[in-house]
């Protein structure tokens, strides 16, 4: 059975990290891609990154890049967010979602037919 779950949310402080993981089961993990998203009160969802398989090119929008860090651990079928100098503006609901569709990963959410629950980021003093 397919299922990708998110956790390592929770409350930070401006200018601190913390590490998302999102554990996949039941799909052929080197060769999907993997892509988080994050979703603000309010807001539309937006791309945050991604990775591909059968190679791991990845992708960062351009709010994260130099903050963020994605990274595949093909041993534990899991992938990471490593978050750095971490904002308010950061503050939703992150998701992971995966897709076998296309030669590279992108993160448009559109196209990833699976998803996770979510995990909680939030960033305030």
């Amino acid at each position: 059975q397919l299922q990708l779950v998110e956790s390592g949310g929770g409350l930070v402080q401006p200018g601190g990290s913390l590490r998302l993981s999102c554990a996949a089961s039941g799909i052929p993990f080197n060769y999907w891609h993997i892509g988080w998203f994050r979703q603000a009160p309010g807001k539309e969802r937006e791309g945050v990154s991604c990775t591909s398989g059968s190679g791991g090119a990845t992708n960062y929008a351009d709010s994260v890049k130099g903050r963020f860090t994605i990274s595949r651990d093909t041993a534990k079928n899991t992938v990471y967010l490593q978050m750095n100098s971490l904002k308010p503006e950061d503050t939703g609901v992150y998701y992971c979602a995966s897709t076998p569709y296309g030669t590279t990963c992108h993160i448009r959410g559109s196209g990833y037919p699976y998803w996770g629950q979510g995990t909680q980021v939030t960033v305030s003093s």
